[in-house]
């Protein structure tokens, strides 16, 4: 695993620690252990969720801006798990409605040792943002203007929303409520991953 890791890294051009690589196995080591009785991802086998789940959510890594952030929609902690390891200097508070996720986060929080994530089992429109996030940050959660509708409470004033799509999904863009701008379309490349990726970069205007 870690040499399967090793050279997607290389291939990504993402350097890390060997204690940041160990913590990327061991969370993809637990995911798959709990997977079989919590069903907490469609893709079953560990080598596809190092590119499909670990390199996948840490690509986006070098386009955020700030230390606060929030995952929306965490699930089993994508991209949140990922970004909170090779970001330790930064804040991830992981967000989700379901409690067998949460308890799955709060294990990978443990037994990681990760000292800057922060589990939350929380509806995200009923959730405080006290203080307010630099970045607010979704995966395959939903659609851009779902998105904005559900979490413009999230962010300060300067914070971004961060949405991490497949294809760019242009008819999503035509519809942004009013107020919203898009800053940028980055193109996202994920080595051994087939299909388009795309990060959208939303402010407040």
């Amino acid at each position: 695993m870690i040499n399967k890791l090793s050279s997607l890294l290389k291939a990504a051009n993402i350097s890390l620690t060997d204690q940041q690589k160990q913590q990327l196995v061991g969370y993809v080591e637990l995911l798959h252990k709990w997977n079989k009785a919590y069903n907490l991802t469609s893709v079953r086998d560990p080598q596809q969720m190092l590119v499909r789940h670990i390199l996948d959510s840490m690509v986006v890594e070098p386009h955020l801006q700030g230390e606060r952030f929030i995952d929306v929609g965490t699930g089993p902690g994508l991209p949140g798990i990922p970004l909170a390891i090779v970001r330790p200097q930064s804040h991830f508070t992981l967000l989700d409605s379901l409690g067998k996720r949460v308890r799955f986060l709060r294990q990978v929080q443990h037994e990681l040792g990760l000292t800057n994530v922060t589990p939350v089992q929380s509806r995200v429109e009923e959730y405080p943002s006290e203080p307010p996030f630099d970045g607010v940050i979704s995966r395959a959660f939903a659609s851009l203007e779902d998105m904005l509708t559900w979490c413009h409470h999230l962010p300060g004033p300067e914070g971004r929303f961060y949405a991490l799509k497949g294809v760019r999904p242009d008819d999503e863009i035509a519809a942004l409520p009013a107020g919203f701008t898009v800053e940028k379309i980055q193109p996202l490349q994920v080595p051994e991953l087939d299909g388009e990726r795309h990060l959208v970069v939303i402010t407040r205007q």
